[in-house]
């Protein structure tokens, strides 16, 4: 019994302690796990601090990516810009260059037409050849036999068209004055029936004279120069004669132009209007400048305008002055009218 009983003491004494040791063994597992969920939530915030810093490095590398690529590009922009205008810039020099060039070989340049179209190179340099030294001498205005055959080729080999009466010509002189020199031969007869007409080839310096000259209409197609002047040679001397002609074909289209040495010459002219040439009524009209007319009906409109208004105000302040207070209508009385009767009395001394 003494054993038995020191077995159940002993097995209390085991559960108590057991019991003692699970309640102090409890504590300290809640801890832990407390422990545990409080790093876990720091693991948490910490980790999402990171991917937010993380989230901001990215953004801006990627800004700093795109700025630098922004920069790349304006840099190649203001590259190209910078070559593109040193381009234009070069470009536009080359032109303004060329265009110098252009006119300083234009103002030693002399135009002459209505030239025979069995005229030479030679012929013409003995002409001009006074003035000074010529550098070069060029046929225009050739209509070749052939559409197969090239104007410059029918000027070589003398290929022209059989309906083709004139050419024109450029000569080129070294010098500038020469140039001036060589417009005295205006209105020489190189040939019978041909007077050829001499002016400078610049645009600037031209011998064309509005005031002096008159518009031609209605003339034949296959009219020559000389036939022009010959029927305007009563009026005063004549400068030139210019008919202008299709390039084509070489006919005339119709119309053309007659230069005067004076204005006096130009009344005596515009007489011969609807005169009969070559069996055709020309027209004969003053010449004037295009730019005059664009200007002139905007002036002349302008003053007409003005004189309208005037005369509108003064209408409408005679009229006011005038005019006063109007009166009102009377109004019709509806009432029949009575016949006026004389007396008996008055009626018999009547009588």
């Amino acid at each position: 019994k003494g054993k038995k009983k020191r077995k159940r003491a002993e097995e209390g004494e085991k559960v108590s302690e057991e019991q003692s040791l699970s309640n102090l063994e409890e504590p300290p597992v809640k801890a832990k796990k407390a422990r545990k969920k409080e790093r876990s939530e720091a693991e948490k915030k910490l980790s999402q601090r990171e991917n937010a810093l993380e989230q901001a490095d990215e953004e801006e590398d990627q800004k700093l990516f795109q700025s630098k690529v922004k920069q790349k590009k304006k840099a190649s922009q203001a590259i190209t810009k910078s070559v593109v205008n040193s381009a234009t810039g070069a470009t536009a020099k080359q032109q303004k260059r060329k265009s110098l060039a252009g006119e300083a070989a234009d103002r030693r340049t002399v135009f002459v037409g209505n030239l025979p179209v069995s005229c030479t190179v030679q012929v013409l340099t003995s002409l001009f050849k006074k003035y000074g030294q010529i550098q070069s001498i060029r046929f225009r205005s050739l209509i070749p036999a052939e559409d197969t055959v090239s104007k410059k080729v029918a000027a070589i080999k003398h290929k022209v068209h059989p309906n083709a009466k004139s050419v024109n010509a450029y000569v080129v002189f070294k010098e500038e004055c020469d140039a001036q020199k060589a417009l005295k031969e205006n209105g020489t007869e190189i040939a019978s029936g041909f007077h050829i007409r001499v002016d400078t080839a610049s645009r600037t310096k031209s011998s064309h004279d509005n005031k002096r000259s008159v518009f031609l209409g209605n003339l034949s197609y296959d009219i020559r120069d000389d036939a022009v002047r010959e029927h305007f040679q009563d009026c005063g001397d004549v400068v030139g004669v210019r008919v202008v002609r299709d390039r084509t074909t070489g006919l005339g289209k119709g119309f053309g132009y007659v230069l005067f040495e004076n204005t006096d010459a130009v009344h005596l002219a515009l007489k011969l209007n609807n005169s009969v040439l070559m069996g055709r009524k020309i027209r004969v009209q003053r010449v004037t400048d295009k730019k005059k007319e664009q200007k002139s009906p905007d002036q002349s409109r302008a003053p007409k305008d003005r004189v309208d208004k005037k005369k509108k105000k003064e209408k409408s302040c005679s009229n006011d002055s005038f005019v006063g207070e109007k009166a009102n209508p009377l109004k019709k009385s509806t009432k029949p009218k009575r016949l006026k009767t004389t007396p008996r009395s008055k009626a018999g001394k009547n009588k």
